[in-house]
């Protein structure tokens, strides 16, 4: 029996697993699949970004910080990451109204920003479209690659201590009293028994609406979507030498390690049901990298070499994730609805995570994701 089963192997079940098992902690961890196979993993790299991110996530990044900058020591593994700084493009006369409020807030919160005009822009960027006329810059902002960061976690975890099983599909819980004694999973086609000791954290991503729905009756206001990534092929060196966001466009843009540029944002792709998975829209990869055709005009004539749309991620009502007990279980922590508000700021998360789930006290930074703001 284990004190603390987590469900999930993506960054936050691996981070989470980690910072309990340093702490002597009794930690398993099941992944229906392999770790790093859903949203924590893929095609290129994940932004750390603090840049424009909702206000009750700043104080959050604030603290993600440091932690990313010292990951690579702590968890004696490859993280890919880079400080590279982040830009929000403008280009309209009224997203540039609104910049210095954003900037504003944004110091207010620790968040060293500053607001570009178009001469100061184009030294960072010389190759922006003459359309781009300011940009909000956080330097301190970057990136890393998610998929080597997570098997890095999942690596640490387990040499901490932690037991990580895959292809673990978690089915059903078994309820006594209020609380959650154990879970049922499926392994290689049988049924296994997992006891909890004290908590069952639940950090599985699109499994887990779903999941609950049905064991607790309780309905999350999640839902999911498949994000499109894309990468242009390295024909010659990257225009951009910063992460690039944008005031309007649904564009984000990175420039990878090995030449090609990646290009993401909210591009959707569309559910397969015969293939069981997500497939790309012609019109969405077109869309895609139309965006980046108008801020980068020197992208024009590299061809699209990858398009990935097989990754589920979950969105919330309210657009920031949900980190809780739900109703009807006391020991059954939940974290859900991480898409575009979750990988920056995992490393804070789930460290507040661990010390609330070993002090019995939820952090005053995470009081804000709780599942009662919804009434």
């Amino acid at each position: 029996m284990s004190d603390y089963l987590i469900v999930g192997g993506g960054i936050y079940g691996c981070t989470v697993a980690w910072q309990l098992a340093k702490r002597g902690a009794s930690v398993r961890l099941l992944e229906a699949r392999k770790i790093a196979s859903g949203a924590s993993g893929g095609l290129g790299e994940r932004g750390v970004r603090a840049n424009g991110r909702d206000l009750r996530e700043l104080p959050l990044m604030r603290l993600a910080y440091p932690l990313w900058q010292r990951l690579h020591a702590d968890i004696g593994g490859e993280t890919g990451y880079r400080r590279l700084g982040h830009l929000d493009l403008i280009e309209r006369e009224k997203d540039l109204a609104r910049a210095p409020a954003q900037v504003w807030l944004q110091n207010q919160q620790g968040i060293e920003s500053e607001l570009l005009d178009a001469g100061e822009l184009r030294e960072l960027e010389p190759k922006l479209s003459e359309n781009v006329i300011a940009a909000i810059y956080c330097p301190n902002d970057g990136v890393a690659d998610h998929s080597q960061t997570t098997r890095s976690m999942a690596q640490a975890a387990e040499a901490a201590g932690a037991d990580i099983i895959e292809g673990a599909r978690v089915t059903s819980m078994q309820l006594n009293k209020g609380s959650v004694r154990s879970i049922t999973a499926e392994i290689a086609g049988e049924q296994a028994d997992f006891p909890i000791g004290k908590q069952l954290i639940l950090l599985s991503n699109a499994h887990i609406a779903a999941f609950v729905q049905g064991e607790l009756a309780v309905q999350l206001p999640v839902w999911r979507m498949l994000p499109q990534v894309m990468a242009l092929e390295a024909g010659r060196r990257p225009p951009m030498t910063h992460l690039i966001g944008h005031a309007h466009r649904t564009l984000a843009i990175k420039a990878l390690p090995d030449g090609r540029v990646m290009i993401s944002g909210g591009w959707r792709g569309r559910w397969d049901e015969a293939r069981g998975r997500g497939r790309p829209i012609a019109e969405q990869v077109e869309g895609n990298q139309q965006e980046a055709l108008a801020v980068y005009p020197s992208l024009a004539g590299l061809a699209v070499d990858e398009v990935y749309t097989d990754r589920a991620e979950m969105l919330c009502i309210d657009g920031i994730p949900i980190i809780d007990y739900l109703p009807g279980a006391d020991n059954l922590l939940v974290g859900v609805g991480w898409s575009g508000h979750g990988w920056a700021i995992a490393p804070a998360v789930a460290m507040l995570m661990m010390e609330w789930l070993l002090d019995g006290e939820r952090p005053e930074l995470l009081a804000p994701f709780g599942y009662s703001r919804f009434g």
